[in-house]
């Protein structure tokens, strides 16, 4: 699974997966059995991906790939240690605190979620995005304005 510059990549992008998983899921543990099969197939791929030049947004894409598809197993992946604790990323934990943020996102479907999770938190463009999500750029645009409107909605009946 080990290539050249993979855990430089696993360093560097675990982060970010993590944050999107999160915010896919809106659930911490999900999204990091999320981001870990996420970078499983990263790693399997290693070779191939790293031909394509664009480890990160093939990564994105799997993630999304992964959560859209309910037909996902969930497995046990033995490791041979667990570490004895486990690192924080700041900026998810200010994501675990914003339980009204994760309440206002729960309500949207998961196309929309994963197209303002992919927008905002990921900062891709459209064609990006719908290659992610596997439809045109229309409709992202589609769903990005579908679940912004949904938000305000929501804020606005809340507030």
């Amino acid at each position: 699974m080990r290539g050249p510059g993979f855990e430089a990549f696993l360093r560097q992008s675990a982060p970010a997966l993590l944050r999107l998983g999160n915010a896919l899921t809106l659930d911490r543990t999900a999204a990091e059995d999320l981001a870990q099969e996420t970078l499983i197939r990263v790693g399997l791929a290693w070779s191939r991906v790293r031909r394509d030049g664009n480890p990160v947004g093939y990564a994105q894409r799997t993630m999304v790939n992964l959560f859209l598809n309910e037909r996902r197993r969930r497995r046990p992946i033995p490791v041979a240690d667990v570490p004895d604790r486990a690192g924080e990323d700041t900026a998810l934990a200010s994501i675990d605190d914003a339980s009204v943020v994760r309440q206002l996102l729960a309500g949207l479907p998961p196309q929309q979620r994963a197209a303002i999770a992919l927008r905002y938190l990921a900062d891709q463009p459209d064609e990006q995005i719908a290659t992610a999500l596997g439809c045109s750029a229309g409709t992202v645009r589609s769903y990005l304005s579908r679940g912004l409107a949904t938000l305000r909605g929501s804020m606005t009946a809340e507030g």
